[in-house]
């Protein structure tokens, strides 16, 4: 009798998982980008001022951006990188065409990126040039406000940060944080796009190392100095709120460089009023703040308040201009290098800053 057998025969079904890297050029509509940006190249869009920044989703475990440093620059600039809302620290960007990995370790799904420059303008500018990941798509993050934060190296965010390297140490802009000065700080309270329209050293009629030209000589200029050849088109923005803060480099002793006389108190309140003015014709609608500095105290900051109080009530008689305001702080914040507020202290100078900020524009 013969026996028969049966054989079953078993297929495995294995199924994986394969990231499949794309290539994505900075013209993509998903991008966004906020800050004082030269996109006379669109494929190589260049970001020029502090906290300058673009923001995007993505999905993948990782994400690769292909960057260019400006060679006439100060040799190389940071950026400051945060994805999913956590802050995950500065990128040294130097000379030539780099690939720097902004992210990665990631979980294989959704994350959105922005990507800041912590370094100021002076310091050169940064060419996006081209981002790797598995897909990108619109950012989920869309702030219902717009803040521009006009100002010096306060503004900016220098000497702020001593994570890379100490106060007296290295280059000037390794202490440069953007991300963490106090206008992105409160901008991200507040639920709002910033741009920071600051240059250090700077002032309103005269600045730190020279008698002028002041800042707003180049305020219009797209790049923020002499190039009066390419202009900020301020309608890309168009800020429900600006916020001024000029006046520490007017009153300094300067770099003693050249013999530097008081300050000019009438001098100064005209040509605030001027810039105010300024700032209104652009900005029709918008609500004005004039900010004290940080680091005056005292009867220095009680002169000061004067003045700002005076170019107020100037304007609104001269005009009836109702939404302009001046604001002091009641401490004095100088824990960062030279003088300036640290990163914590930009924290502190936001949370002070904030309530005043909330009442009038009833955010």
């Amino acid at each position: 009798m013969k026996k028969f057998f049966s054989v079953l025969f078993i297929t495995f079904s294995i199924s994986y998982t394969v990231n499949i890297m794309g290539q994505y050029l900075p013209d993509n509509s998903n991008i966004r980008y906020c800050g004082r940006i030269d996109f006379e190249n669109p494929l190589q869009p260049k970001l020029i001022s502090s906290g300058s920044y673009c923001t995007f989703s993505f999905t993948g475990t990782s994400c690769t951006i292909s960057f260019e440093n400006q060679y006439e620059g100060m040799g190389y600039n940071f950026i400051a990188v945060e994805c999913d809302g956590k802050y995950l620290g500065r990128i040294k960007i130097v000379k030539g065409q780099q690939k720097y990995v902004v992210a990665t370790g990631l979980t294989n799904e959704s994350h959105t990126l922005l990507i800041c420059k912590a370094t100021e303008a002076i310091c050169g500018y940064i060419e996006l040039l081209n981002i790797e990941c598995n897909s990108i798509a619109a950012s989920v993050i869309f702030p219902k406000h717009r803040i521009e934060f006009i100002g010096n190296s306060i503004t900016c965010g220098a000497e702020s940060d001593t994570s890379f390297v100490g106060c007296g140490k290295g280059n000037w802009q390794d202490r440069h944080n953007a991300y963490f000065a106090y206008g992105p700080n409160i901008a991200r309270a507040l639920n709002a796009d910033w741009t920071l329209s600051s240059v250090s050293g700077m002032g309103l009629t005269r600045n730190w190392n020279t008698e002028g030209p002041a800042l707003p000589a180049f305020y219009d200029n797209l790049y923020l100095n002499g190039d009066s050849t390419k202009l900020w088109n301020k309608l890309q923005y168009n800020p429900e709120l600006v916020a001024i803060c000029l006046g520490t480099n007017d009153n300094s002793d300067g770099d003693g460089s050249y013999s530097r006389k008081p300050l000019d108190s009438v001098t100064f309140v005209n040509t605030y009023i001027c810039f105010v003015k300024h700032i209104r014709q652009l900005n029709p609608s918008a609500i004005i703040c004039l900010i004290n500095s940080p680091v005056f105290d005292g009867d220095l900051r009680n002169r000061f308040q004067n003045y700002f109080d005076t170019i107020v009530n100037t304007i609104k008689q001269e005009t009836g201009d109702q939404k302009i305001y001046s604001f002091s702080y009641r401490k004095k914040y100088e824990g960062g290098c030279g003088g300036h507020p640290n990163t914590d202290d930009h924290k502190k100078m936001a949370d002070e800053l904030l309530p005043f900020l909330k009442k009038v524009t009833g955010w």
